[in-house]
């Protein structure tokens, strides 16, 4: 199983955040795995906006109103209801 150490990668240099690997030899390479978490190039940002505007766009679309929901109404359809150990069966 390999085992994922949190770390952040400045240039060439890699700083470990929290829990450190034990036993790293300090005269050898070792192998590692690196995921980039932040996409952050300007590429990137222009992609996810427009992608955010789309979804939004379509959600406009969609015409809905949340103020024509009764809350209290779709919270009792959604709920099930049950008699938990311990309490009184008669749930209002």
């Amino acid at each position: 199983m390999l085992n994922t150490y949190r770390a952040v990668l400045r240039g060439q240099l890699l700083e470990w955040l929290y829990e450190q690997p034990q036993n790293l030899p300090k005269d050898q390479a070792v192998a590692v795995h690196v995921t980039i978490l932040d996409e952050t190039t300007p590429s990137a940002k222009k992609q996810q906006g427009r992608r955010m505007a789309a979804a939004l766009e379509q959600l406009a679309k969609m015409n809905a109103s949340v103020s024509a929901v009764d809350a209290r109404q779709w919270e009792r359809e959604v709920r099930q209801e049950r008699v938990l150990p311990g309490r009184e069966s008669d749930v209002n």
